[in-house]
Parts: structure tokens; C-alpha cells; sequence
């Protein structure tokens, strides 16, 4: 497995709760998973918890072959290799779109930025768009924007909060398709959460149930 996950038990300090419950999850290269739940069901505690953004009290990650959490190791989110993509895709409105992709390109020369930079916009199909601002773009080219500012570092994962509850219905189905063929061509391991079945059936090679921090359904 390339990504593992085993018995990970979440709490935040304040709670004597657990919102997290033995959870876990074994993901090979390229592959995508789906996180289904209603809210508050813990889906996103989860992207929370790869990331490094929450830490789990019991249990251990392994991305590859490095361990990234357990009981005596901690990897802060920086030296991770995750990239995430928000609910509202958090592009900085003071850019163009070609500097927003470049962002979290560090230490890398200006030829290495330029060059990742219009690759990443080719993979979206926004080359022509790359000298506009995000509030000249559609809703769905702007989640194509954020997730090509997030596979630009080349991260070994990426992860999607909620990555179509911003779209219009009539937009949603497309822009799903759209999404599908991205991840696809980067052939990135992926882990989206969603409350929605559809998108599930459309984007994941596998499909996990969370109902109040449980998995109650695996396919």
C-alpha cells in the first residue's frame, strides 16, 4: 500500500469524545478514495489528520515508506508532501492565475516556475486564462486553478475538502468529468471527501462510509 492508515483515534483537547474511532485505510499509488459522510460524520478530520493540521492521539500513517505519524513520531505538514485543496479553494485574489499555481513552488528558479507553471495550466485547459485574476474566472475554473496549484509541488498525495459543493448543479456533473480526467493524467493518489454517492461513483477507485467516526461501509 502506498498510503496506510491504522487504528487512528481522534479527540480535540477540549472534548472527552472521541470524534475519530478506529479508523483505517489502505490506498495504493494513483489511486483515488472517496470519504462519504453527512456532516459532522468526521470526513474532513480526516483530511485534517494527513495533512497534519490535527493530530491523532492513537494510531500511525505510513506514505510510502515513511512513517508519518505514530506514538513517538510527529512529521509537521510542511515536510509531508500533501497537498490539499479547500472548500473554497483559497486562491489569493491579488494574483493572476499563473502566479497563484507558482505559489508554493519554493526553491525553485524562475525557468522552473515558468516551465511547472504553464504545464499545470495545459493539464487544467487554462493556458489562455493564465495572465487573469481569480474573480475573472468561472466557479469551475477556479477549483481547476486550486487543484493545480496544489499538484504543482508534486506532492505524493492530494487531498479534496467537499470539491464540488461550491458549483452550480448544472455545472457539478461537468465539472466532476473535468476533475476525473485531471487526476487521471497526474496520476496522483487522491482522497476527496463528499456527501454526495455520485461523486463518489464518478472520481474513486474506492469508496469508505463515515457515520459518526466510524466506518461503517467499505467498497
Amino acid at each position: 500500500m502506498f498510503i496506510e492508515m491504522k487504528k487512528i483515534y481522534f479527540k480535540y483537547k477540549s472534548s472527552k469524545k472521541d470524534i475519530i474511532m478506529d479508523f483505517n485505510m489502505g490506498l495504493s499509488k494513483g489511486e483515488v478514495l472517496a470519504i462519504i459522510g453527512e456532516s459532522g460524520s468526521g470526513k474532513s478530520t480526516i483530511l485534517r489528520i494527513i495533512a497534519g493540521l490535527e493530530e491523532a492521539y492513537k494510531g500511525s500513517m505510513l506514505i510510502g515508506n515513511t512513517n508519518i505519524f505514530s506514538e513517538k513520531i510527529f512529521i509537521e505538514p510542511e515536510n509531508r508532501g500533501v497537498g490539499m485543496v479547500f472548500q473554497d479553494y483559497a486562491l489569493f485574489p491579488h494574483m493572476t492565475v499563473k502566479k497563484n499555481i507558482q505559489y508554493g513552488l519554493k526553491n525553485k528558479s524562475k525557468d522552473e516556475k515558468e516551465k511547472i507553471a504553464l504545464e499545470m495550466l495545459e493539464l487544467i485547459n487554462l493556458l489562455e486564462h493564465k495572465d487573469k485574476y481569480p474573480y475573472e474566472l468561472s466557479g469551475g475554473q477556479q477549483q481547476r486553478v486550486a487543484i493545480a496549484r496544489a499538484i504543482a509541488p508534486k506532492p505524493s498525495v492530494l487531498l479534496l475538502d467537499e470539491p464540488f459543493s461550491n458549483l452550480d448543479a448544472n455545472l457539478r456533473g461537468r465539472i466532476r468529468d473535468e476533475i476525473k480526467v485531471i487526476l487521471k493524467k497526474a496520476g496522483i493518489t487522491s482522497i476527496f471527501v463528499t456527501h454526495d454517492i455520485e461523486d463518489a461513483k464518478v472520481l474513486a477507485n474506492k469508496i469508505i462510509v463515515l457515520k459518526d467516526g466510524v466506518i461503517v461501509e467499505k467498497n
